[in-house]
């Protein structure tokens, strides 16, 4: 799955325009390294996205197409 849209699915990122806008900003790691909104996400990933002075590092348990609000944080575990 894009990067983008798991990180709409998992609401991890509101909106799937502002996670494209993150990536190219360059704010957007998969295992420490720069990504791409288009880059393939997979389970087992570390993701780590900057929010202004604080990060937010999540490990993908599972990538799924859609899931219900309730369901999207079993997704990811904070790291």
């Amino acid at each position: 799955m894009r990067l983008d849209k798991y990180l709409k699915v998992s609401r991890l990122i509101k909106r799937r325009t502002v996670a494209n806008e993150a990536c190219d900003n360059g704010r957007v790691f998969i295992n420490d390294r720069p990504a791409k909104a288009s880059a393939n996400v997979k389970e087992g990933d570390i993701i780590s996205i900057a929010f202004g002075n604080k990060e937010v590092k999540v490990e993908v348990l599972s990538v799924a197409e859609t899931v219900k609000k309730e369901e999207a944080a079993q997704l990811f575990k904070y790291i």
